[in-house]
């Protein structure tokens, strides 16, 4: 599975955020690209691995609705950080602030990284050589 490969490689990447000068405004904007980048991934993931099992909601177009049923089939989602992460990255296109831009970091690398570990290593351990092909 492609987007799970690159799911996990841009995920490696956006894990270093925590070493880059978090007062710098263009890596505060990089770490937003990437997370941007990360979460359109994730959902995408989602969405595939939901087809595999066979799933009609896997076959919509809608982050809101692929979230919801993954929540729903898959036991490692916490719809609540993934809702949250969607209404974030809905957001970013129309931030200005650069408080709420370091704030968004926060959440980037205190919550929503490890959250995209946990569904990357889940994914593994579930899926296995699946996601490898």
């Amino acid at each position: 599975m492609i987007r799970f490969e690159q799911f996990s490689r841009h995920l490696e990447v956006l894990k270093r955020a925590h070493q880059e000068d978090l007062q710098n405004e263009f890596i505060i904007s990089g770490i937003i690209d990437k997370f941007f980048i990360q979460f359109e991934l994730g959902w995408k993931v989602l969405k595939e691995l939901l087809v595999y099992e066979g799933r009609s909601e896997g076959r919509t177009g809608s982050p809101r609705e692929i979230i919801k049923a993954a929540y729903a089939c898959f036991d490692f989602m916490d719809e609540t950080i993934w809702l949250e992460m969607l209404q974030e990255r809905n957001n970013t296109t129309h931030m200005y602030n650069e408080e709420a831009a370091k704030e968004l970091v926060d959440h980037i690398l205190n919550c929503y990284i490890a959250e995209f570990e946990r569904m990357r290593n889940a994914v593994m351990e579930q899926y296995g050589s699946t996601v490898r092909e």
